[in-house]
This record gives C-alpha cells, sequence and structure tokens, in this order.
C-alpha cells in the first residue's frame, strides 16, 4: 500500500504543478492523508519491536517520510492554484 501511494504521489504532485488551478482539489482531504502519514510515523517510532530492528527496516520509515512530503508538497502547491485562481476570478 505504501508504495503504491507512494508512486502515485509525483505523479499528482506534478499534475497540481502544471494545472495551475485548484479545482478538484480538496484541501481537508490532503490534510487528512498527511495526518495519516503522520500517525503511521508516530505508530513506527513508539513500537518497541519496530525500533529494536530499525536497522534492517529503515525503509519502511523512509517512505512514509517521503509520502508525507510528497502530500506536503501538493498543499503547498494547492495553496499557490488557490491564490492564482483568486487572482484569475475563478
Amino acid at each position: 500500500m505504501i508504495l503504491c501511494f507512494g508512486a502515485s504521489w509525483p505523479f499528482n504532485v506534478y499534475k497540481s504543478f502544471r494545472a495551475r488551478t485548484a479545482k478538484g482539489k480538496s484541501l481537508l482531504f490532503l490534510i487528512l492523508i498527511d495526518l495519516g502519514y503522520i500517525a503511521g510515523i508516530a505508530a513506527k517510532l513508539m513500537n518497541p519491536v519496530y525500533m529494536a530492528e530499525i536497522g534492517e527496516k529503515w525503509y519502511v520509515l523512509f517512505f512514509y517520510f517521503l509520502n508525507f512530503a510528497m502530500v506536503a508538497a501538493d498543499i503547498v502547491l494547492y495553496v499557490r492554484n488557490k491564490r492564482l485562481d483568486r487572482l484569475a476570478g475563478i
């Protein structure tokens, strides 16, 4: 699941960058997704079994952080695109 989400977010960020509009986007949805990644990261960091084996399973946290960063970038683009929409009178 985390790999599929990770593969799709860069495409979504690129599409948001090129579209230059916030139409069809939901800020609440993006924030909830990022909160989910924060919860996943926190769960891993608080799991003593995972932390004992982090040397072998570091990549799991890496993908959580990478996906969080992609969604955060999409949030930044949403704010930019919303401003562009406002300037264009949309």
